[in-house]
């Protein structure tokens, strides 16, 4: 069990100016972009995701990535490659070997598979994913699907319909992601989370 001088020394102190930075470029990248759905700014899941990171001991770097994180997949088409370039010339190559680990698609140009084969083959890189990402990826996981789970329990099952994979596909894969991480964060804090994300899903709908 942990204990009290561990909590002590968690986190990474206090931010500088490259998480300044990183913040204007995660407002420059998604301005105009919204959660699915609805009106609330894209914004709003990319601050979570790197507060999350903070709050669970997560360094700088990985902070940073938690903002940067859907920067390569929602590029404009083909652009994946030249906004992940620009985030290492910015912020260097640990943070831009985060973002492409969390990225579930290159957004390179090429055809996209379907989404139940590719949430399938991201769940797979899970197993060997770096383990300064799999914290990134795990709070990504906790925000998303916790915020899913509560606007389905407001708004009713009719809304898993603006998901591609639908209520069962969700349920699947933040099940199959929770199982994948869990098994290489152990008694984490981040995995008691993301398993009452798994457990508000299968209530709801």
């Amino acid at each position: 069990m942990s204990t009290l001088e561990d909590w002590q020394r968690l986190g990474a102190g206090p931010l500088g100016p490259r998480y300044d930075r990183a913040l204007a470029m995660a407002a420059d990248h998604h301005r105009t972009q919204l959660r699915k759905g609805s009106q609330v700014p894209y914004l709003s899941h990319l601050l979570s995701v790197s507060a999350l990171v903070l709050e669970h001991g997560g360094t700088e770097d990985q902070a940073i990535a938690g903002l940067l994180h859907d920067a390569v997949e929602d590029a404009p088409a083909g652009q994946g490659p030249a906004v992940l370039a620009s985030i290492e010339a910015e912020f260097g190559a640990a943070v831009a070997a985060m973002v492409a680990a969390c990225s579930d698609n290159p957004n390179d140009g090429s055809a996209e598979l379907p989404w139940r084969r590719r949430k399938e083959a991201y769940v797979a890189t899970l197993v060997n994913k770096p383990d300064d990402a799999l914290l990134v990826t795990a709070c990504d996981k906790v925000h998303n699907g916790s915020r899913i789970a509560a606007d389905a329990a407001t708004y009713g099952p009719q809304f898993f319909t603006r998901f591609a994979g639908g209520r069962d596909g969700l349920r699947w894969y933040y099940a199959a992601c929770r199982d994948a991480i869990a098994a290489r964060m152990p008694g984490a804090p981040v995995v008691r989370a993301l398993t009452r994300v798994v457990d508000d899903l299968a209530r709801v709908g």
